[in-house]
């Protein structure tokens, strides 16, 4: 079905093509563009695996892990069946949607829950709200004066968390009430599992068209990229929405995250992609970062074992998180995620060739035609219709087009009954025409930071 939506491009591309200047770039553009389209939907349709319904091997082998890892890193000790929780988010001025993410954090179905808010020195009526809940539900709160950002304030979190799992969402995020056992039970049943990433939609999607379009590109961001990466055990981002870990793989980092620098300035941006780059590259990377923080608690407290984890995606818990519905919110996101982005590449990029072939060329491919996407535009957007070849801007809009009408297709075998799949081609036509020009205003403006989400 995607060669069949993408024949088009390819008819298009085969007859037009050979009469335009530069045609060997844009052959092997398309060809990259089209390869990588059909590779990742045949990986996430085909391939994947829920790790929550059985264990699951790792797709590059075995032997591949035992020839690269340490003895040290080669023992995965077993979580108890019911090992025990901590569910955490991080809030700032979020007074109108804070009470419905922590009654669905407590409301979760695993038995063995301790629930953590970190008030990050809210000015709103966020503290009030909180104050009110814990008097009702049972969850612990601590209320911050000082604001330092939504990594300390996690890591604060986790200082006085009892779980042998930790958990994280954001402040507005609604989570399936049996979303957190199944990440869990994915961990339980796979031992060598570090962290896995649970399935996001928008939660707020019929609020604007621009909403219903980012339901759509979530829907398969998840379904098709974390799922294709899932199969080589190396997903390269567990997205904050739903972020479960094994504390062992993960809270020796924990201090390198909250003070984590770039370009000789702290990068306050919560980066999910970087902490699961932390659980993905330990081996290469862990024993350096736990140096630099060897006095803080998290470290000095439990050193544990640098290991080889792999890292996966549960597509069965549910969680929704609120997109933006306005177009400039929507971009201040975006170059959020640029940043992050740029930031992780210099960290995960050093490494990700060691995971394998399967996951490298999924990482690097994906690093690529990110990076090229600007270059693209300016060719096909600017350069081609100053010198006339007008033709040559249609051919890339109509393989933009035509991509986004694949993913709909995606869209639409994953959910039967519903018409939000029409949406999907906005998406690509956003990201292609719009979009790819924020990564070099993001390159340029990197060193400002905000703690700020803001989906509004």
């Amino acid at each position: 079905m995607v060669l069949a939506a993408l024949l088009p491009l390819i008819v298009l591309v085969a007859v037009q093509v050979p009469l335009l200047p530069g045609a060997l770039v844009l052959v092997g553009y398309g060809v990259l563009v089209l390869a990588a389209t059909i590779t990742m939907m045949y990986l996430g349709y085909a391939r994947y695996e829920d790790p929550s319904v059985h264990q699951v091997p790792p797709r590059m082998g075995r032997r591949w892990f035992r020839r690269r890892a340490s003895p040290r890193s080669r023992a995965f000790p077993a979580l108890p069946v019911d090992p025990c929780v901590t569910l955490l988010v991080a809030v700032r001025d979020e007074e109108e949607g804070i009470e419905q993410c922590v009654r669905t954090m407590v409301g979760s179905d695993y038995p063995n829950l301790e629930v953590i808010v970190i008030d990050d020195a809210s000015t709103d009526g966020t503290a009030d709200v909180l104050r009110r809940l814990s008097a009702e539900l049972n969850f612990t709160v601590i209320y911050k004066t000082v604001n330092r950002g939504k990594k300390h304030a996690l890591t604060d979190g986790v200082s006085i968390a009892s779980g042998q799992v930790l958990a994280f969402t954001d402040s507005d995020c609604v989570l399936a009430s049996d979303a957190l056992a199944r990440c869990v039970h994915a961990l339980v049943t796979n031992p060598d599992f570090g962290a896995v990433s649970g399935h996001a939609r928008a939660l707020n999607a019929d609020e604007t068209v621009l909403t219903r379009a980012q339901d759509t590109w979530y829907d398969g961001q998840f379904r098709v990229a974390k799922a294709a990466e899932a199969t080589f055990g190396s997903v390269s981002c567990v997205s904050g929405p739903l972020a479960v870990f094994r504390r062992d793989a993960i809270v020796n980092y924990l201090p390198a995250w909250a003070n984590d620098t770039f370009l000789g300035r702290e990068f306050r941006f919560a980066t999910d992609r970087q902490l699961t780059g932390y659980v993905l590259g330990q081996v290469w990377k862990g024993q350096e970062l736990k140096r630099q923080y060897a006095d803080s608690p998290l470290v000095a407290d439990h050193n544990h074992p640098e290991r080889l984890w792999r890292v996966g995606y549960v597509r069965s818990a549910h969680v929704w998180t609120t997109v933006p519905a306005k177009f400039r919110p929507f971009l201040k996101q975006q170059i959020r995620w640029k940043k992050s982005f740029i930031r992780n590449l210099c960290f995960t990029g050093t490494f990700m060739w060691r995971r394998g072939l399967g996951a490298a060329i999924l990482f690097y491919g994906h690093a690529l035609f990110v990076m090229v996407a600007p270059l693209m535009a300016v060719r096909h957007l600017i350069w081609a219709p100053m010198n006339g070849l007008f033709v040559l801007t249609a051919l890339y809009l109509c393989g933009v087009l035509t991509k986004g009408f694949a993913w709909a297709i995606a869209f639409k075998i994953s959910n039967p009954g519903t018409s939000r799949w029409r949406y999907r081609p906005l998406m690509s036509l956003l990201g292609s025409v719009l979009l790819s020009w924020l990564l070099p205003y993001s390159m340029a403006t990197i060193r400002r930071g905000t703690w700020a989400r803001g989906a509004e």
